[in-house]
Formats: C-alpha cells, structure tokens, sequence
C-alpha cells in the first residue's frame, strides 16, 4: 500500500510493502511539485555511446480531477517516417511492471545488456527488431506506484481493472493536446499479458469518447495484444488442455482429470477428492516448467541465467536507480523511492485477493470485445506456440466465441520461406480480427522470437494502415 499526507509544503510517502514474512514501513520526504505536464527531450544515456540515433522523449501527464495521479511515459519517434506512421500506446503486462522494461528487453529501440564484470556495468545497444522501427510507440509506467508514476494523495495510489481504463483514456487524451501533430496518425492501442483485461476496454473508451464528440478526436483503428489474459476462467483453465497437447502429461492423466472434474480445472468441487488427486497429479508434472517458455529452463534465483527473469531485474533496476540514469531521463527527484522492475503489490497472480494499492475487479473482457466487434476496428492477437502461462488453447476458444465470421482458415504465414508460425482471420463489415501464433514462441514473443514478432507486427500494421486510407 502506499500512502501520501500532505505536511506543509512537502507530501510524507507512507508505504506498505505486504509480506508473508514481514511488514516494512517506509517514509520518504519529497518537495511538493506544481502537478502540470511535462516533457523532455532525451538526447544521451548513460551505457549508449554517443547521441541516440532516434527521437526519444520522456515527461509526465497528470490524469484525475486535480491532476493528482502523475504518469510516467518514454516516447520514441517512428525511426522510419513519424508524421505517417501509425502510433501504438504500449500498456506493459503485471499489473505493476514499467514500461521501461518492453524498452530495454522487448520491443523497444535500445537492448540493455550486462558485462561479466558485474551487474552495474550495463551497456545499451541499437535492437534491430524495434517495433519503433516502423511505428511511434508510446511506453507508460502504469498505474501510479510502477516505475516512476506516482500519485499525490491515496486516492490517487489505489486503482484497478476497472479505473485504469479511464485514467488511460484521460492520459491519451492529454498526451495528443500536447502533441497535435499526431493526431492524424493511425492509433492503436496495444500490450502484453495482463493487459488483455486492459486494452479492449481502454480501446472502448477511445471509441466512445470520438462518439460521445469528446475533444480532441482520436484517430483510432484498433488494437493488438500479446499473450492476452482475456478470461480468467477461460485462459486459466486451458493449461491442462495444452498440457496434454504438447506431452506434458499423459493421456490417462488428461482423461481422468477431464471426466472428474467435469471440464473445470481452475475452481474444483472442494469434496470432490478424485479431481483435486487427478490435479495434483497434473501440478507434479508442470510445477517445474517453465510456464513462460515450456522448452527453455526454469531459471534459477541464485545463479539466473542472462536472460532469467531474476537477471534481467537485477541489471535494469541497477541501471534505473542510478541518479545519471534518472537525470538523464528527467526524473523528478524524489518523487520515488527505490525504482523497481515490477511492483509486486500490484503484480497478479492466480488466486490473488485484492490488496490495498489495487483491485482485480475484472473477471472477463470478453463483452468488450464483441462490443469493438460492432465497430470499424482491426484486431491483431499473438500467441506464442510455446506459451503454458495463457496457452493458444484458451485465446481460441474465446475468439470463437465473439462470432465473428471466419474469413481465412489456418494457414502457415513465413520468414525467409521457414513456417513463422500460423495465422486466421475473422471479419465483418468494417471489423477484422487476425489470430496469429508465432512458432517456438514464449509469453514474451519478442524475447526469444525478436525478429519473427518484428515481421508479424510490422506487416500487419503497414496492411491495415494501407486499408484504412484507401
């Protein structure tokens, strides 16, 4: 939880961090700064030799009624032709990770790396499979408490499923008074895992807003998601399914748990004792998977691998609490504490109950789907094949579910003639969803699939902007 009291002319930070283990109690004294926006051009980086070779822009826009919640954003200018290249919102998965990790890890234009020598000698280098390559993407530090957002008063701390939707929409809409002159550029909104609960909805309310003649118009074309969370019954419930699919249990485990369950796998009959011994059966045979990647290993803490979820924490919040660092990036001293990789108080897991920062109010976005169905909007949803977090296996199923006709059945799409992966489309008048799975592909496609994902992302985008100004 964290808390803010104003005393004077400073605000007291009063956080709680919720343990199993301990309780801490921290207070942070910072000067109180006028809440406007603003923005900054970042020309260098510590760890890049030299000027960046792209445009890159960071700076805060405050969203509530008094302008109380101040988000964090890290803008990079197409690299190919910004005033006609589509913009993306870049909504990172959690809830409770910053948008600086898709920039340094995954989709962003810079890769941050870490010398033998120790964790605090980072280098940056150019990533040639930026999405920034042919888009203007914007990064935001989502909600207050994530990497460099902060908030004013407690209100302004708490969020959920539910409230972030609209401090979104509040956030665009004061990023595009600010920058007028990417108005006209094709707008989608876009992210990664969690945020499955987030962008439909957040792209509704773009929607409704250019309806209702809110100012100033959107030009927003639809959105695309990787690795969605969609349905927390559905996409929970698919692993075992999966599972089965890809070897990682038997058929007489899959059959069994199948019939003594009734198809319900992730809220069993507490009485029924042959599901939950069937279930246990299953958690044995996955428990060490890796659920991101089942082909690669399960990283170990003490000596994480580079590329380990523990490694790359340690090298980017090295690299983000060093005060260069956040001089560079216009950091507004002392609006933080310590600036970490994900804030675990949000971050989600299954089974979690609400905490006091924030609320997993929303069970399925499923309805927000089939109400952008009814509108001109181009979908693009991406699976990797590999991916036992939120399996291919539950995204199918909820796809089917919008009703959508089937334009194009299953067929292998390709990178330098070798299967990609496989792609479907659906459509209607005005609406086209495509579903594409990339081969070998993990939760985070662009991790271990950088230029497979760069291609997919990339064509799409140029044939839809193509079809929207035809």
């Amino acid at each position: 939880m964290c808390l803010k009291l104003s005393v004077s002319s400073n605000i007291i930070h009063v956080r709680y961090i919720m343990d199993p283990r301990y309780i801490t109690l921290s207070f942070i004294c910072i000067f109180f700064f006028t809440l406007s926006n603003s923005k900054s051009i970042v020309k260098n980086l510590p760890g890049f030799s030299g000027d960046l070779p792209f445009t890159f822009e960071t700076g805060y826009v405050g969203v509530g009624a008094e302008n109380e919640i101040q988000f964090f954003y890290y803008f990079v200018e197409s690299q190919s032709d910004p005033a006609q290249d589509p913009l993306l919102l870049y909504l990172t998965g959690g809830p409770g990770t910053s948008g600086l990790f898709p920039f340094l890890y995954q989709i962003g234009p810079l890769s941050i790396r870490s010398d033998t020598s120790g964790w605090n000698n980072c280098t940056l280098e150019l990533n040639p499979y930026s999405w920034t390559k042919a888009a203007n993407v914007i990064f935001l530090d989502l909600p207050a408490g994530v990497g460099f957002s902060y908030a004013t008063t407690f209100e302004g701390w708490t969020s959920s499923d539910s409230s972030l939707p609209l401090h979104t929409y509040d956030f665009l809409t004061k990023w595009f008074m600010e920058h007028p002159r990417f108005l006209s550029n094709p707008l989608y909104i876009s992210g990664i895992s969690y945020m499955g609960i987030l962008v439909p909805p957040v792209t509704l309310q773009v929607y409704r807003g250019n309806e209702r003649g809110s100012q100033p118009q959107l030009n927003i074309k639809g959105y695309l998601i990787v690795s969605p969370l969609t349905d927390r019954f559905i996409d929970f419930n698919s692993r075992l399914e999966f599972a089965h699919r890809v070897a990682l249990i038997s058929d007489d485990i899959y059959k069994s748990t199948k019939q003594t369950c009734g198809g319900n796998y992730v809220y069993p009959d507490p009485n029924n004792t042959e599901c939950l011994y069937n279930l246990q059966r299953f958690d044995e045979c996955t428990k060490d998977i890796n659920f991101s990647n089942i082909l690669e290993p399960v990283c170990d803490d003490v000596n994480p691998a580079p590329d380990c979820s523990a490694a790359t924490k340690v090298t980017i919040d090295a690299w983000a609490n060093d005060k260069d660092v956040q001089k560079a990036l216009h950091i507004r001293e002392g609006t933080i504490g310590v600036w970490e990789k994900t804030n675990e108080t949000i971050h989600y897991s299954f089974g979690k109950n609400d905490t006091i920062c924030y609320s997993y109010d929303v069970f399925s976005v499923i309805n927000d789907h089939k109400q952008l169905a009814t509108r001109n909007c181009q979908v693009l949803i991406i699976n990797g094949d590999h991916d036992l977090t939120f399996p291919y296996v539950g995204t199918e199923q909820w796809i089917k579910s919008l009703n959508v006709p089937l334009k194009s059945r299953w067929k292998p799409w390709f990178v330098d003639n070798q299967v990609a992966g496989y792609e479907m489309t659906y459509a209607k008048t005005g609406y086209s969803l495509v579903y594409a799975t990339v081969k070998g592909g993990g939760h985070a496609v662009a991790l271990n699939k950088p230029r497979e994902s760069s291609i997919l992302v990339d064509g799409w985008l140029a044939s839809q902007t193509y079809i929207s100004d035809s």
